[in-house]
């Protein structure tokens, strides 16, 4: 039994150390599109056929690094408004802003999810993702609905605004190397590459006012 777990306890700081290097890779190449498993096998210190032990793909991979990002949103937003009361419409999206903001790779993974990890795994590995995503997302919910004024309706439509704002205007605001040179040939272009934390401020606070006037309790 004591040999059992030290191999468990090894395979989930193995684990950790390959999460940990994904996301590290991720920021230091300009976003999860440029992760591949060498940089980031060599920097847990692994060989690169070492990580099939743990996770069968890079999508798989990615997948648990976007359900961490999940349970992070979750804490920072829980943590947030433990002791506050009555927030408003702009204060919940500005704590809805600032706390996804602070996740850039889970920002960056919420594209990548939706259009191919989530359908590069297997069933049961989409099963855990979504079962742990969902919990995470209940939470928030739970977290928002005890500190604001809001209703539980106002907060999951703006939940869904959040998630699709944050989505798109990460990779609008973080362009491609070609699309960076692009925009300094042409830079009436480059207006699009927006700053990505006040944009986002900015429409989810107008958005949390428009719920709060056309989603009303009944």
């Amino acid at each position: 039994m004591r040999q059992r777990a030290r191999s468990i306890d090894d395979k989930q700081r193995r684990s950790e150390d390959l999460l940990v290097a994904a996301e590290a890779v991720a920021l230091e190449r300009g976003g999860v599109r440029f992760v591949t498993l060498t940089p980031v096998t060599e920097r847990a210190g692994l060989h690169r056929t070492g990580v099939r032990r743990y996770y069968a793909s890079k999508e798989e991979l990615l997948l648990e690094l976007a359900e961490r990002g999940w349970q992070q949103w979750s804490a920072a937003i829980t943590d947030k408004v433990r002791d506050s009361d009555g927030l408003g419409p702009r204060e919940v999206a500005l704590v809805l802003a600032d706390t996804i903001a602070s996740l850039p790779v889970f920002c960056d993974l919420l594209t990548h999810v939706t259009l191919s990890l989530e359908g590069d795994v297997d069933i049961e590995r989409a099963r855990q993702y979504k079962t742990r995503a969902f919990a995470a997302y209940d939470e928030i919910v739970a977290a928002l609905d005890r500190a604001s004024s809001m209703t539980v309706d106002q907060i999951q439509a703006l939940l869904a605004a959040t998630l699709a704002f944050a989505a798109n205007f990460w990779q609008v605001s973080h362009p491609t190397p070609t699309l960076a040179a692009l925009y300094e040939q042409v830079p009436e272009w480059g207006h699009v590459a927006f700053d990505f934390r006040p944009r986002l401020q900015l429409l989810l606070q107008s958005t949390a006012v428009g719920l709060a006037e056309t989603l009303t309790a009944t």
